[in-house]
């Protein structure tokens, strides 16, 4: 697996949403995507920052940013958590890690010194032209919608 760094393509994926209908990065040629990646639907820190996402979506819709994200859920997860927190984005269900994978956020982690598999918190500014122009290792859940649009300016 080759790191994604930025100004280089992102990697091309094709999904499945929450709904069970295909979404693939060419779906966003000519857009400005924030694809994010979180580890559990309907955890504490996930909820902030999904919510958090869902309070600037018209904002970041307003600069022709759409926001989707991707946990290792299914899709009946993903449909209960949009639903219980009226999340106005779509979330590829990607149990098969194969998505977490190629862009380098399944590995190992640790947490009271137990080691375990799991998903890094990022998120991937990806340009009209599908190019990586930011990367947000570290994202602070309680302000991503605004780290999200200073990102792309």
């Amino acid at each position: 697996m080759k790191e994604i760094t930025e100004g280089k393509n992102a990697p091309a994926f094709s999904a499945i949403d929450q709904d069970g209908e295909k979404i693939k990065l060419a779906d966003f040629k000519g857009q400005k995507l924030a694809l994010y990646f979180y580890p559990k639907d309907d955890t504490s820190t996930c909820t902030v920052q999904a919510c958090n996402l869902r309070d600037g979506f018209k904002a970041l819709a307003k600069k022709g940013i759409t926001v989707v994200g991707v946990s290792p859920d299914d899709e009946k997860s993903h449909v209960k958590f949009i639903s219980k927190h009226k999340l106005p984005f779509r979330i590829i269900a990607d149990t098969d890690h194969v998505l977490l994978e190629k862009y380098g956020v399944w590995g190992e982690k640790s947490m009271y010194g137990k080691k375990y598999m799991g998903v890094f918190r990022k998120t991937f500014l990806i340009d009209e032209n599908g190019v990586v122009v930011k990367i947000i290792s570290k994202p602070n859940v309680k302000v991503h919608a605004d780290e999200i649009a200073e990102g792309f300016e």
